[in-house]
């Protein structure tokens, strides 16, 4: 479909010429709004708030209604440009944005009533564009033209962006150039002077996105093996962790020399539950708090508690297992030794008062952890998914 503006509203139509909808919000100006203010999707339409430049309104495109809860996208800062990314599933749809500065930031659009990540991945951006079959963001940074060949690579594992990058000098494009559009594996550029500038980007980056998109894992680790170079074999990482392959999520970071974390997934692929393993692929991804429900959820209570010892959340770990009456002694032993490493005293009153008159006695703590792990392998042995 495309999208019509005129003095009145919003109007998008299929390329039939049939009126699919018409989306309004708040205090709608439609004189003002422009290509960069404005951006669409298959199934998204982000417009920008003149009103107050800090919001951006999300719509359905089918509908024109407001997308999920129905609150519009607000940041910290007045935003000067967004663009949504153009393939993949809505739940996955993600919007870059600028703000006034130059500052570039991607968020997901849809919201499932909790605060939206909005993470910064680049600055002083001048200008962006979304490629037109895979998710691919190419922008002007700082006197250098960056393509991010995976930007979802912030959400899976952070350290891991700077290596799915490609950045080259665009001071040959003289000052505030513009990017037009980034079709297939070409970026057409606006100088200052008017003239328009073509520029190539590697192909096999957006080969990649279609193997895993269609699934083909081995396809894409053929591809990397056959390219040999390291930001494909880094955005194959990112992509198999966000998709919860850690086979090829490990092969990948092997190949980029990240052994620290091939050694973390080999622990993963060893334990016994399936919420076990997910609940650690999210640890992995930074996102500790969704794994610790997750565990609680599946009622692996240890679990939970065990995550936030290894995390050092002290209190939490005590606060959970004071609340399910389990592993009380468990946690005091833990930190206990921890102290004792560092050399320092207990002065947590809450510590205080729960070790008064306690033993510890690791060789019982030994037996109880290990009557946990027994318990949820059974668990999982008993389950369909766990068999499988």
């Amino acid at each position: 479909h495309f999208l019509l503006v005129d003095g009145a509203g919003l109007y998008l139509y299929s390329y039939e010429g049939r009126l699919i909808s018409s989306p309004k919000y708040p205090g709608m100006r439609t004189d003002i709004l422009n290509a960069r203010t404005v951006s669409l999707s298959n199934d998204t339409l982000a417009v920008k708030d003149k009103a107050d430049g800090k919001v951006i309104y999300i719509f359905e495109a089918l509908s024109g209604k407001p997308l999920g809860d129905g609150k519009p996208l607000t940041h910290k800062t007045e935003i000067v440009e967004i663009a949504l990314d153009q393939k993949g599933l809505t739940s996955e749809r993600k919007v870059a944005f600028i703000d006034k500065n130059r500052d570039l930031f991607i968020t997901s659009v849809k919201r499932f009533g909790k605060e939206q990540k909005i993470i910064k991945i680049g600055t002083m951006v001048q200008s962006l564009a979304w490629n037109d079959t895979c998710n691919i963001l190419c922008g002007i940074q700082d006197s250098r033209f960056t393509v991010w060949y995976y930007p979802n690579t912030v959400y899976v594992d952070k350290d891991l962006l700077p290596k799915t990058l490609y950045e080259k000098d665009a001071s040959e494009f003289s000052r505030n150039p513009q990017i037009v559009s980034f079709v297939g594996d070409q970026v057409t550029i606006r100088r200052a002077d008017g003239a328009l500038v073509h520029l190539p980007v590697s192909p096999y980056p957006g080969v990649l996105h279609q193997h895993i998109a269609a699934s083909r894992w081995e396809d894409g680790v053929r591809l990397c093996r056959f390219v040999k170079d390291q930001t494909l074999w880094a955005c194959l990482a990112a992509m198999a962790v966000a998709n919860k392959d850690m086979s090829t999520a490990e092969i990948a970071y092997a190949a980029i020399g990240e052994i620290d974390k091939v050694q973390y997934i080999n622990s993963i692929k060893d334990l016994p539950s399936k919420e076990s393993r997910l609940a650690h692929m999210l640890l992995f991804s930074g996102s500790t708090q969704e794994a610790e429900t997750l565990l609680l959820q599946a009622g692996l209570v240890y679990q939970a508690i065990q995550v936030n010892i290894n995390l050092y959340n002290w209190e939490r770990a005590l606060e959970l297992a004071v609340k399910h009456r389990t592993h009380v002694d468990t946690v005091l032993a833990y930190r206990q030794k921890f102290l004792e490493d560092f050399g320092k005293k207990e002065t947590n009153q809450r510590f205080l008062q729960y070790a008064e008159g306690l033993e510890v006695d690791w060789n019982k703590i030994k037996a109880k952890i290990e009557m946990e792990i027994a318990k949820e392998r059974e668990r999982a042995a008993a389950s369909p998914a766990g068999r499988s």
